[in-house]
């Protein structure tokens, strides 16, 4: 298991989310969204699906712990994207997420940061950009999900 791109992200990741930060269109977010380990799908199958509710439809489930609910990340979250011409490359992140007095249930495996182009878009519409490893045993206690300071996706 390893952090991957999803294949139907590949090429757009930064664009996707240059359109949240600009507000295009303007209920346009990203979402947090955490996999539970039991029953989780390999890497492999994960990355072909192309949208939430496809990687939710297999074995894979979406966490369910008391104290867990997506996070929607708008336009006022996001920092503005710029290319590192110096490195030539284009990263872009996200704050690290905080779920509190998560309690126990499903172990944690997976966070998947995705695309919705609308409030009310179905998962179906939903298109899911990077899976990142995150094995938790949730406790009672907070949860942080810590982003990598040069962030969560890396176009090179």
């Amino acid at each position: 298991m390893a952090d991957f791109q999803f294949n139907i992200a590949k090429g757009r990741a930064v664009e996707l989310y240059r359109r949240v930060k600009a507000g295009d269109p303007a209920t346009s977010a990203l979402l947090v969204v955490v996999l539970a380990a039991t029953g989780v799908e390999s890497d492999a199958v994960l990355r072909d699906k192309d949208t939430l509710a496809d990687v939710l439809s297999g074995s894979t489930d979406e966490a369910s712990n008391t104290g867990y609910a997506r996070k929607v990340l708008g336009a006022a979250d996001l920092a503005v994207p710029a290319p590192d011409d110096a490195n030539d490359w284009a990263s872009i992140a996200i704050s690290d997420q905080t779920w509190l007095n998560v309690q126990a249930g499903s172990n944690w495996s997976k966070v998947l940061i995705c695309y919705r182009p609308a409030t009310a878009s179905p998962d179906s519409a939903v298109i899911p950009m990077t899976s990142h490893d995150f094995p938790i045993i949730p406790d009672g206690s907070n949860v942080v999900a810590q982003v990598d300071l040069s962030g969560f996706f890396r176009a090179v």
